[in-house]
């Protein structure tokens, strides 16, 4: 495994894609749904497509798992996960928060990620082992100790209705707890303002993989704690995410149980 050369062909194909995201950026662009609130646009599938090929044209045997066209065969040890619009209600809307998110796996394990904001030019990045970087520089955690003195952040899933009650009990002790809580509508740029202490806490559930995948190892290598909201250990197959910077870890556990009855 070249991990080097997966590195360049990922950024390339995100500032590729990025090309394609800002050519329709603020421009009358075609919206679908699929659902009641799950938007798809043209710049989404427009930007997937050359990210794929992109990456198809050095690594024509891997397995790629992208949000619009789900998974495509190739070597399962090594598979890339791709997110070629990740808050594309934003987009929709002229609000220049919205990434690309491309990670790679190795026999199951992510050893690459990379998250990036067109509008901003802020690339995070992370290879396993090696920390995480925000436009090249080294990046960390916050150093806030208890949830009192934190800035979180957090997102509602797509199907928010079937979830309502838990998700607002969650939202209302955590506001209640802490400095303050943003919503800001990318699950992949939450993780990686956690990585670099924008925010000291991130937590959503119904998630996918391709949602965090990329930016899970960027805020890990960067010194957070990632699991799950009982404190198992996350890995991309599961539907929800706590990430902190270790210290308040805890403490946001204990905000995050409770009952969800549906």
């Amino acid at each position: 495994m070249n991990l080097g050369l997966i590195k360049r062909v990922g950024i390339a194909a995100a500032y590729k894609g990025g090309s394609v995201l800002l050519t329709h950026y603020g421009k009358h662009t075609k919206v679908f749904k699929k659902g009641i609130i799950d938007l798809v646009t043209e710049a989404d599938t427009g930007s997937e497509s050359i990210i794929i090929d992109t990456i198809r044209s050095v690594f024509a045997d891997h397995a790629i798992l992208a949000e619009e066209s789900g998974l495509s065969e190739g070597d399962a040890d090594s598979r890339w996960v791709i997110d070629p619009l990740d808050g594309t209600t934003n987009f929709a809307h002229q609000l220049g928060l919205f990434s690309i998110s491309i990670a790679f796996a190795s026999k199951g394990e992510t050893v690459f990620g990379l998250v990036f904001n067109p509008i901003t030019r802020e690339l995070f990045t992370a290879e396993k082992g090696e920390g995480a970087l925000l436009n090249g520089r080294p990046i960390s955690v916050s150093q806030s100790k208890t949830v009192s003195e934190s800035f979180l952040v957090t997102g509602f899933p797509y199907n928010l209705r079937d979830h309502f009650d838990p998700l607002i009990m969650r939202f209302a002790k955590c506001l209640k707890a802490s400095q303050g809580v943003r919503r800001l509508g990318s699950a992949a740029i939450d993780l990686c303002f956690v990585a670099c202490g924008r925010f000291d806490g991130f937590w959503e559930q119904n998630l996918k993989p391709w949602d965090t995948a990329a930016g899970e190892l960027i805020a890990r290598e960067a010194g957070a704690i990632v699991t799950d909201f009982s404190s198992n250990p996350f890995t991309i197959d599961k539907t929800e995410i706590l990430a902190s910077n270790g210290k308040i870890h805890n403490e946001m556990i204990s905000l995050l149980e409770i009952e969800d009855t549906v």
